[in-house]
Protein backbone atom coordinates (compact mmCIF):
# COMPACT_ATOMS: atom_id res chain seq x y z
CA UNK A 1 0.00 0.00 0.00
CA UNK A 2 2.88 2.36 0.75
CA UNK A 3 4.44 1.55 -2.62
CA UNK A 4 1.13 2.32 -4.34
CA UNK A 5 0.92 5.70 -2.62
CA UNK A 6 4.47 6.59 -3.64
CA UNK A 7 3.79 5.63 -7.26
CA UNK A 8 0.63 7.75 -7.24
CA UNK A 9 2.61 10.78 -6.06
CA UNK A 10 4.98 10.39 -9.02
CA UNK A 11 7.19 13.30 -8.03
CA UNK A 12 4.29 15.76 -7.72
CA UNK A 13 5.34 16.89 -4.25
CA UNK A 14 8.41 16.69 -2.05
CA UNK A 15 8.29 13.50 0.03
CA UNK A 16 10.17 12.53 3.18
CA UNK A 17 9.81 9.00 4.59
CA UNK A 18 10.53 8.21 8.22
CA UNK A 19 11.03 4.43 8.18
CA UNK A 20 11.89 1.81 10.76
CA UNK A 21 15.45 0.72 10.03
CA UNK A 22 14.28 -2.89 9.57
CA UNK A 23 11.91 -1.99 6.74
CA UNK A 24 13.34 -2.15 3.21
CA UNK A 25 12.80 0.85 0.98
CA UNK A 26 9.62 0.39 -1.10
CA UNK A 27 10.48 -1.04 -4.52
CA UNK A 28 8.31 1.42 -6.43
CA UNK A 29 9.72 4.45 -4.67
CA UNK A 30 10.18 7.61 -6.73
CA UNK A 31 13.79 8.72 -6.98
CA UNK A 32 13.67 12.07 -5.19
CA UNK A 33 12.21 10.73 -1.93
CA UNK A 34 14.26 11.50 1.16
CA UNK A 35 14.48 8.71 3.74
CA UNK A 36 15.11 9.13 7.46
CA UNK A 37 15.90 5.80 9.13
CA UNK A 38 14.82 5.13 12.72
CA UNK A 39 16.42 2.48 14.92
CA UNK A 40 13.88 0.18 16.62
CA UNK A 41 14.37 1.42 20.17
CA UNK A 42 12.47 3.69 22.56
CA UNK A 43 15.23 6.31 22.59
CA UNK A 44 15.53 6.51 18.79
CA UNK A 45 11.74 6.53 18.38
CA UNK A 46 11.55 9.47 20.79
CA UNK A 47 14.28 11.27 18.86
CA UNK A 48 12.37 10.69 15.62
CA UNK A 49 9.22 12.19 17.15
CA UNK A 50 11.17 15.24 18.31
CA UNK A 51 12.67 15.61 14.82
CA UNK A 52 9.19 15.40 13.31
CA UNK A 53 7.81 18.11 15.60
CA UNK A 54 10.71 20.41 14.74
CA UNK A 55 10.71 19.74 10.99
CA UNK A 56 7.03 19.95 10.03
CA UNK A 57 5.92 23.29 8.62
CA UNK A 58 2.31 24.62 8.73
CA UNK A 59 1.71 23.77 5.06
CA UNK A 60 2.98 20.17 5.38
CA UNK A 61 0.83 17.03 5.36
CA UNK A 62 2.01 14.23 7.63
CA UNK A 63 0.54 10.79 6.91
CA UNK A 64 1.05 8.49 9.90
CA UNK A 65 0.84 5.05 8.32
CA UNK A 66 1.54 3.05 11.48
CA UNK A 67 -1.74 3.50 13.40
CA UNK A 68 -0.38 5.98 15.94
CA UNK A 69 -0.68 9.79 16.05
CA UNK A 70 2.40 11.96 16.52
CA UNK A 71 3.73 12.09 20.06
CA UNK A 72 3.81 15.90 19.90
CA UNK A 73 1.40 18.40 18.38
CA UNK A 74 2.56 19.32 14.86
CA UNK A 75 2.29 22.63 13.07
CA UNK A 76 1.12 20.88 9.90
CA UNK A 77 -1.86 18.60 9.20
CA UNK A 78 -1.45 15.13 10.76
CA UNK A 79 -3.58 12.38 9.20
CA UNK A 80 -3.46 8.99 10.96
CA UNK A 81 -4.27 5.84 8.98
CA UNK A 82 -5.53 3.23 11.48
CA UNK A 83 -5.36 -0.38 10.30
CA UNK A 84 -4.87 -2.29 13.57
CA UNK A 85 -8.24 -3.08 15.15
CA UNK A 86 -6.59 -4.35 18.33
CA UNK A 87 -5.77 -0.73 19.17
CA UNK A 88 -9.37 0.51 19.13
CA UNK A 89 -11.47 -2.55 20.00
CA UNK A 90 -11.96 -3.77 23.58
CA UNK A 91 -10.70 -7.30 22.97
CA UNK A 92 -8.45 -9.30 25.26
CA UNK A 93 -4.75 -9.67 24.43
CA UNK A 94 -4.36 -12.96 26.32
CA UNK A 95 -3.61 -15.07 23.25
CA UNK A 96 -0.47 -13.13 22.33
CA UNK A 97 3.08 -13.74 23.53
CA UNK A 98 3.90 -11.49 26.51
CA UNK A 99 6.12 -9.13 24.50
CA UNK A 100 3.53 -8.63 21.76
CA UNK A 101 0.73 -8.14 24.29
CA UNK A 102 2.75 -5.49 26.14
CA UNK A 103 3.52 -3.68 22.89
CA UNK A 104 -0.15 -3.62 21.88
CA UNK A 105 -1.12 -2.39 25.37
CA UNK A 106 1.42 0.45 25.14
CA UNK A 107 0.22 1.37 21.64
CA UNK A 108 -3.36 1.49 22.92
CA UNK A 109 -2.26 3.96 25.59
CA UNK A 110 -0.37 6.01 22.99
CA UNK A 111 -3.36 6.19 20.67
CA UNK A 112 -5.80 7.09 23.45
CA UNK A 113 -3.50 9.62 25.10
CA UNK A 114 -2.31 11.40 21.96
CA UNK A 115 -5.30 11.24 19.63
CA UNK A 116 -5.80 15.00 19.96
CA UNK A 117 -2.50 15.41 18.06
CA UNK A 118 -4.23 14.01 14.97
CA UNK A 119 -6.04 16.37 12.62
CA UNK A 120 -8.01 13.47 11.18
CA UNK A 121 -8.22 9.69 11.31
CA UNK A 122 -8.62 7.54 8.20
CA UNK A 123 -10.03 4.00 8.36
CA UNK A 124 -11.11 1.54 5.69
CA UNK A 125 -14.54 0.33 6.79
CA UNK A 126 -17.70 1.62 8.52
CA UNK A 127 -17.10 -0.87 11.34
CA UNK A 128 -13.69 0.65 12.08
CA UNK A 129 -15.23 4.12 11.96
CA UNK A 130 -17.88 3.20 14.52
CA UNK A 131 -15.22 1.83 16.88
CA UNK A 132 -12.93 4.83 16.46
CA UNK A 133 -15.80 7.32 16.84
CA UNK A 134 -16.41 5.81 20.28
CA UNK A 135 -12.75 6.31 21.16
CA UNK A 136 -12.54 9.89 19.90
CA UNK A 137 -16.00 10.87 21.22
CA UNK A 138 -16.35 13.07 18.16
CA UNK A 139 -13.35 15.24 19.06
CA UNK A 140 -11.32 14.19 15.99
CA UNK A 141 -13.01 13.55 12.60
CA UNK A 142 -12.89 9.99 11.23
CA UNK A 143 -13.26 9.27 7.51
CA UNK A 144 -13.73 5.98 5.66
CA UNK A 145 -11.33 5.80 2.71
CA UNK A 146 -10.70 2.17 1.75
CA UNK A 147 -7.94 1.64 -0.77
CA UNK A 148 -5.80 -1.12 -2.22
CA UNK A 149 -2.86 -1.04 -4.57
CA UNK A 150 -5.01 -1.93 -7.58
CA UNK A 151 -8.84 -1.91 -7.22
CA UNK A 152 -9.71 -3.09 -10.74
CA UNK A 153 -12.05 -6.08 -10.88
CA UNK A 154 -13.42 -5.64 -7.38
CA UNK A 155 -17.19 -6.05 -6.88
CA UNK A 156 -19.13 -6.26 -3.64
CA UNK A 157 -21.63 -8.84 -4.86
CA UNK A 158 -20.95 -12.46 -5.69
CA UNK A 159 -19.14 -12.73 -9.05
CA UNK A 160 -20.81 -14.40 -11.99
CA UNK A 161 -19.90 -18.11 -12.13
CA UNK A 162 -17.34 -18.92 -14.76
CA UNK A 163 -15.90 -22.12 -16.12
CA UNK A 164 -13.07 -22.92 -13.72
CA UNK A 165 -9.86 -24.70 -14.57
CA UNK A 166 -8.76 -27.59 -12.40
CA UNK A 167 -7.28 -25.94 -9.30
CA UNK A 168 -4.70 -27.23 -6.86
CA UNK A 169 -6.75 -26.27 -3.80
CA UNK A 170 -10.47 -26.30 -3.02
CA UNK A 171 -9.99 -23.60 -0.40
CA UNK A 172 -7.29 -21.14 0.58
CA UNK A 173 -6.93 -19.14 3.78
CA UNK A 174 -4.48 -16.25 3.47
CA UNK A 175 -3.65 -15.22 7.02
CA UNK A 176 -0.91 -15.08 9.62
CA UNK A 177 -1.29 -16.96 12.90
CA UNK A 178 -2.49 -14.35 15.40
CA UNK A 179 -5.28 -15.54 17.75
CA UNK A 180 -8.09 -13.69 15.97
CA UNK A 181 -7.26 -15.44 12.69
CA UNK A 182 -8.99 -18.47 14.23
CA UNK A 183 -7.03 -21.26 12.52
CA UNK A 184 -7.83 -23.95 15.09
CA UNK A 185 -11.62 -23.55 14.68
CA UNK A 186 -11.12 -23.87 10.92
CA UNK A 187 -9.09 -27.07 11.27
CA UNK A 188 -11.61 -28.46 13.75
CA UNK A 189 -14.24 -27.95 11.05
CA UNK A 190 -12.02 -29.84 8.59
CA UNK A 191 -11.85 -32.70 11.13
CA UNK A 192 -15.66 -32.79 11.29
CA UNK A 193 -15.80 -32.91 7.50
CA UNK A 194 -13.33 -35.82 7.52
CA UNK A 195 -15.55 -37.70 9.98
CA UNK A 196 -18.32 -37.37 7.38
CA UNK A 197 -16.04 -38.68 4.63
CA UNK A 198 -15.31 -35.27 3.07
CA UNK A 199 -11.70 -34.23 2.45
CA UNK A 200 -11.58 -30.84 0.67
CA UNK A 201 -8.08 -29.51 0.14
CA UNK A 202 -7.02 -26.41 2.07
CA UNK A 203 -3.96 -24.20 1.64
CA UNK A 204 -2.64 -22.02 4.48
CA UNK A 205 0.02 -19.29 4.57
CA UNK A 206 1.49 -19.69 8.06
CA UNK A 207 5.07 -18.86 8.97
CA UNK A 208 6.04 -22.17 10.59
CA UNK A 209 8.86 -20.65 12.68
CA UNK A 210 6.93 -17.65 13.95
CA UNK A 211 3.79 -19.66 14.79
CA UNK A 212 5.44 -22.96 15.64
CA UNK A 213 3.00 -24.03 18.38
CA UNK A 214 -0.04 -23.37 16.19
CA UNK A 215 1.51 -25.15 13.23
CA UNK A 216 2.35 -28.17 15.40
CA UNK A 217 -1.28 -28.47 16.57
CA UNK A 218 -2.53 -28.24 13.00
CA UNK A 219 -0.06 -30.87 11.85
CA UNK A 220 -1.21 -33.29 14.59
CA UNK A 221 -4.84 -32.93 13.46
CA UNK A 222 -3.81 -33.20 9.82
CA UNK A 223 -2.12 -36.54 10.40
CA UNK A 224 -4.79 -37.89 12.76
CA UNK A 225 -7.67 -37.27 10.35
CA UNK A 226 -5.82 -37.54 7.03
CA UNK A 227 -6.66 -33.94 6.16
CA UNK A 228 -5.59 -32.49 2.82
CA UNK A 229 -3.89 -29.42 4.27
CA UNK A 230 -0.90 -27.70 2.68
CA UNK A 231 1.02 -24.81 4.20
CA UNK A 232 2.85 -22.52 1.79
CA UNK A 233 4.40 -20.38 4.52
CA UNK A 234 4.51 -16.61 4.45
CA UNK A 235 4.43 -15.45 0.82
CA UNK A 236 5.25 -12.18 -0.93
CA UNK A 237 2.30 -10.37 -2.46
CA UNK A 238 2.87 -11.77 -5.96
CA UNK A 239 2.96 -15.25 -4.42
CA UNK A 240 -0.40 -14.60 -2.73
CA UNK A 241 -1.92 -13.50 -6.04
CA UNK A 242 -0.59 -16.67 -7.71
CA UNK A 243 -2.11 -18.73 -4.89
CA UNK A 244 -5.55 -17.22 -5.55
CA UNK A 245 -5.24 -18.32 -9.16
CA UNK A 246 -4.78 -21.92 -7.99
CA UNK A 247 -7.75 -22.03 -5.61
CA UNK A 248 -11.49 -22.43 -6.07
CA UNK A 249 -12.59 -20.41 -3.04
CA UNK A 250 -11.34 -18.32 -0.15
CA UNK A 251 -12.45 -19.30 3.34
CA UNK A 252 -12.08 -16.60 5.99
CA UNK A 253 -12.88 -17.52 9.64
CA UNK A 254 -11.14 -14.51 11.24
CA UNK A 255 -13.10 -13.18 14.22
CA UNK A 256 -12.34 -9.52 13.49
CA UNK A 257 -10.43 -7.37 11.00
CA UNK A 258 -9.85 -3.71 10.25
CA UNK A 259 -10.36 -4.39 6.54
CA UNK A 260 -9.61 -7.99 5.54
CA UNK A 261 -7.53 -7.37 2.43
CA UNK A 262 -7.69 -11.02 1.20
CA UNK A 263 -11.47 -10.65 0.94
CA UNK A 264 -11.23 -7.89 -1.65
CA UNK A 265 -8.25 -9.49 -3.40
CA UNK A 266 -10.07 -12.82 -3.75
CA UNK A 267 -13.13 -11.07 -5.10
CA UNK A 268 -10.97 -9.19 -7.63
CA UNK A 269 -9.79 -12.46 -9.15
CA UNK A 270 -13.30 -13.94 -9.12
CA UNK A 271 -13.00 -16.37 -6.20
CA UNK A 272 -16.05 -17.40 -4.23
CA UNK A 273 -15.76 -16.34 -0.58
CA UNK A 274 -16.93 -18.22 2.51
CA UNK A 275 -16.60 -15.99 5.56
CA UNK A 276 -17.74 -15.24 9.07
CA UNK A 277 -21.13 -13.56 9.39
CA UNK A 278 -19.60 -10.45 10.92
CA UNK A 279 -19.79 -6.73 10.20
CA UNK A 280 -16.27 -6.40 8.82
CA UNK A 281 -17.05 -8.98 6.11
CA UNK A 282 -20.28 -7.29 4.99
CA UNK A 283 -18.42 -3.97 4.93
CA UNK A 284 -16.33 -5.36 2.07
CA UNK A 285 -18.47 -7.92 0.18
CA UNK A 286 -21.41 -10.28 0.11
CA UNK A 287 -20.02 -13.80 0.64
CA UNK A 288 -21.26 -16.96 -1.04
CA UNK A 289 -21.69 -18.65 2.35
CA UNK A 290 -21.39 -17.41 5.93
CA UNK A 291 -20.91 -19.10 9.30
CA UNK A 292 -20.42 -18.56 13.02
CA UNK A 293 -16.61 -18.30 13.33
CA UNK A 294 -16.72 -19.66 16.90
CA UNK A 295 -18.43 -22.89 15.80
CA UNK A 296 -16.54 -25.61 13.88
CA UNK A 297 -19.93 -27.18 13.13
CA UNK A 298 -21.17 -23.97 11.52
CA UNK A 299 -17.99 -23.65 9.44
CA UNK A 300 -18.25 -27.29 8.31
CA UNK A 301 -21.90 -26.83 7.36
CA UNK A 302 -21.06 -23.75 5.28
CA UNK A 303 -18.40 -25.74 3.43
CA UNK A 304 -20.92 -28.52 2.78
CA UNK A 305 -23.47 -26.05 1.42
CA UNK A 306 -20.86 -24.57 -0.89
CA UNK A 307 -19.84 -28.05 -2.09
CA UNK A 308 -23.46 -29.02 -2.64
CA UNK A 309 -23.43 -31.72 0.04
CA UNK A 310 -26.85 -32.16 1.63
CA UNK A 311 -27.01 -32.97 5.33
CA UNK A 312 -29.74 -35.40 6.34
CA UNK A 313 -32.48 -33.44 8.11
CA UNK A 314 -33.19 -34.11 11.76
CA UNK A 315 -36.06 -36.60 12.11
CA UNK A 316 -38.68 -35.26 14.50
CA UNK A 317 -40.69 -37.96 16.28
CA UNK A 318 -44.26 -38.02 17.46
CA UNK A 319 -45.11 -39.18 20.98
CA UNK A 320 -46.02 -42.73 19.83
CA UNK A 321 -42.74 -43.19 17.92
CA UNK A 322 -40.76 -41.71 20.82
CA UNK A 323 -42.25 -44.20 23.28
CA UNK A 324 -41.77 -47.06 20.84
CA UNK A 325 -38.10 -46.32 20.41
CA UNK A 326 -37.65 -45.67 24.12
CA UNK A 327 -39.27 -48.95 25.17
CA UNK A 328 -37.71 -51.07 22.43
CA UNK A 329 -34.32 -49.32 22.73
CA UNK A 330 -34.28 -48.51 19.04
CA UNK A 331 -32.38 -45.57 17.60
CA UNK A 332 -33.84 -43.08 15.15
Amino acid sequence: MLEALLKALDGKVEVVLSLDNRMPAPLGMIHDVKIKRVQPSVVHRLKAEIWLARSVAPEDLVLCFGNLPPLFKLRGRAVVFVQNRYLIDDVQLNGFPLRVGLRLAMERLWLSGKMSNASEFIVQTPTMKRLLDIKTQGKVPVRVLPFVAEPSGYVCGEPQPETQNENNYDFVYVASGEPHKNHLRLIEAWCLLAEDGLFPSLCLTLDEARFAALYAKIDVMRQRYGLKITNKGELPHNGILALYENASALIYPSTFESFGLPLSEARQVGLAVLAAELDYVRDVLDPAQTFDPDSPVSIARAVKRYLGVVDMPLKILGAVDFLDMLINKRSS
